[in-house]
């Protein structure tokens, strides 16, 4: 997650246990590396419902971030999506180890939900704005639905934001 405010803004609302989520990775890094700090890329929660443990994953990336570990974190939660799936929590305590986060305080703020309110705030916003699945982005009030296909995102992602950097400049 990006905090410090570019002149474009993309909301990326994902779902950390969604395998497209991390396919779109590549794409994220990419528009990183072509607008640098003009673009501000901020990660948006939207746990699926078929995704049991979406919603403690992004509990783990919100304490994560809390640690600031947040990027790191969820870049290498999204390598693993499949062991997610089958193992659940104690993938989100071993990763924040490995890390070099407290994974003492990662199981806490689990339990307490300390997080919670951030977590929901996102989805109900995606709700809001109409998104049904991840991943979804917002850019210039355009929102571009990935969860079907990621064809061409990146390159719509870019002229977009291309667009909005030339009003502002």
């Amino acid at each position: 997650m990006n905090d410090s405010p570019g002149a474009a803004v993309l909301d990326v609302w994902c779902d950390l246990q969604c395998p497209d989520c991390h396919l779109a990775q590549s794409d994220l890094a990419a528009l990183r590396e072509r607008f640098g700090e003009t673009l501000t890329i901020r990660l948006r929660h939207f746990p699926l419902p078929r995704h049991p443990h979406a919603l403690a994953a992004a509990q783990a990336a919100e304490e994560a971030y809390a640690q600031g570990r947040g990027d790191a974190f969820v870049a290498a939660l999204l390598a693993r999506t499949g062991e997610l799936g089958k193992r659940g929590q104690p993938v989100l305590l071993e990763l924040a180890a490995e890390l070099g986060l407290d994974a003492e305080e990662m199981d806490t703020a689990l339990i307490d939900g300390r997080h919670m309110l951030m977590v929901d705030a996102d989805q109900a916003e995606g709700a809001a704005l109409g998104v049904t699945g991840t991943p979804t982005y917002l850019i210039d009030g355009q929102r571009l639905d990935g969860g079907a296909s990621q064809e061409g995102l990146r390159e719509r992602i870019t002229g977009i934001a291309e667009s909005l950097l030339s009003r502002s400049a």
